[in-house]
């Protein structure tokens, strides 16, 4: 990260510590890191000893993932519904895993017999976990986008660099696939250069979208799914605000609501922008634009968002312009030759909402990725997906002028879930770790505080703080955490 700021520092500049957000001390019941790697055995290490928290949903898909790899061991699962359909059918793959609804009372069982987390639950939680998974030394792969607020992954990334020896991975998958190395490499020998905008893009619909915009209040309280008990959903919300339980939060539909989710940006924008944010060395912004916002409330996410980050120089590399575009019909501007190529679309990862959009007609242009980014330098053009698949140059003619130039790319030696297991063992180290995706993260942040101030923010990239907006600025670290979950803001 550009300059280490401590977390007193960042939370007196959030303008928080006379509300008794800071949190100082060590809590006595947090146990300090290990020394090292629970598996440090190279010539025949053995399998990860893994916990599960979060097995439904994307949670049961990363649960797959790890139970086919054949390096974990999954010795507990963790999920406060265990008994919906998603869980169950995780649970029937591992029947000898204990069970548990609540991860603190796992770690109190269990924090012997673990050696590494998944977390897989609502974005606002993550945070919760995360740490506590670390103050007992464990290593921790956590679902994108990392954290809800900029305060939680700048706490995070200073965790993980207090302790080098745990591992950590954040779930973009695409990290670990053609793309992360293509770019890499074509960055290193100089085809991509220079980069001076890009834009990004997902246009498939969103679970709120359906939602009234005009709501004027949360919704009312519904009874609590079958199995779930009131102990079970005040352990849903950890950290946030208390709520009501009700269907348009739990199971699934919680990513629209600020209160728990970063909206279509934290959601896809972590499979699109990872790589250019990585490999331009971009980190923070200096301004943040939102161009366009459709049915702006106070509750869940706009219709429609167009939001511009500008970056400074970085030694070399010019300014940067990353506009990014979500809505079902908020679609980007393409450049000439866009459609003439095969699309740049991973064939491993659904369209979002289904299948690609109907684009507006545009000369010759009659379809769309519903996501993907375009790469502008100053010589030459860059179609993108997301996830893992591959650039291309664009026009197609410029394409096969330069075939036989482009530098060889290797093929991914392990894909995300092995690589994260394989640096728990010490044999690779992890292509996401904490330290290099908590800028994006934060970017992430800063991008949902200007749609929702719905004003241009002026972001200092040294001290962290947004200038120009002082109640913009407290929002960096959001609201306190609930009583008695104070203790995990510690680093």
């Amino acid at each position: 990260m550009a300059q280490k700021v401590t977390r007193l520092d960042f939370l007196k500049t959030a303008g928080l510590a006379a509300t008794g957000a800071v949190i100082t001390g060590r809590a006595a019941e947090a146990q300090a890191p290990s020394d090292g790697p629970l598996i440090t055995t190279k010539s025949a290490p053995r399998k990860v000893n893994l916990a599960l928290i979060g097995i439904a949903y994307q949670g049961a898909s990363d649960a797959r993932q790890f139970i086919n790899s054949g390096l974990a061991n999954v010795v507990a699962v963790c999920d406060v519904d265990l008994d919906s359909k998603g869980a169950q059918e995780t649970i029937k793959l591992v029947p000898k895993a204990k069970q548990f609804r609540d991860f603190r009372v796992m770690f109190d069982k269990m924090a012997g017999d673990i050696d590494a987390v998944q977390v897989a639950i609502p974005d606002f939680a993550h945070f919760p976990v995360c740490m506590a998974a670390m103050q007992l030394g464990k290593h921790v792969f956590v679902e994108k986008p990392m954290t809800r607020t900029f305060l939680e992954a700048e706490i995070l990334a200073q965790m993980a660099e207090k302790n080098p020896k745990l591992v950590t991975q954040v779930g973009n998958q695409g990290h670990s696939g053609e793309n992360y190395f293509q770019f890499k490499a074509w960055k290193e020998a100089g085809i991509i250069k220079d980069v001076t905008e890009v834009t990004a893009f997902m246009n498939g619909s969103r679970r709120w979208h359906p939602y009234d915009p005009n709501i004027s209040r949360f919704p009312e309280a519904q009874p609590l799914p079958a199995g779930m008990t009131d102990k079970d959903w005040d352990t849903w919300l950890t950290t946030a605000a208390y709520h009501d339980f009700n269907e348009k939060y739990h199971p699934g539909n919680w990513r629209g609501w600020y209160d728990f989710g970063l909206g279509a940006l934290g959601d896809w924008g972590a499979h699109i922008l990872d790589t250019i944010h990585e490999f331009l060395d971009l980190g923070l912004p200096y301004e943040i634009e939102p161009v366009h916002v459709k049915n702006l409330n106070d509750y869940f996410f706009p219709l429609e968002s167009t939001i511009k980050f500008r970056f400074p120089s970085r030694g070399d590399m010019p300014p940067v312009d990353i506009t990014w575009y979500d809505g079902v019909e908020n679609l980007p501007p393409l450049p000439e030759g866009y459609d003439t190529i095969e699309a740049a679309v991973d064939a491993t990862i659904p369209p979002p909402g289904g299948v690609p959009q109907q684009a507006k007609p545009q000369g010759e242009r009659s379809r769309r990725p519903g996501a993907g980014k375009v790469i502008y330098s100053k010589e030459l053009t860059f179609k993108g997906g997301t996830h893992s698949a591959p650039l291309f140059i664009i026009p197609a003619a410029k394409a096969k002028e330069m075939e036989s130039s482009l530098p060889k790319y290797p093929e991914s030696p392990s894909n995300h879930y092995v690589n994260f297991l394989k640096a728990c063992q010490g044999e690779e180290k992890t292509r996401s770790p904490f330290q290099t995706f908590a800028p994006l993260a934060q970017l992430f942040s800063l991008g949902i505080i200007a749609i929702r101030r719905n004003k241009k923010l002026i972001f200092n990239r040294d001290t962290k703080e947004i200038v120009n907006d002082s109640f913009a600025n407290a929002m960096l670290a959001d609201r306190p955490p609930r009583k008695g979950w104070e203790s995990y803001y510690i680093v």
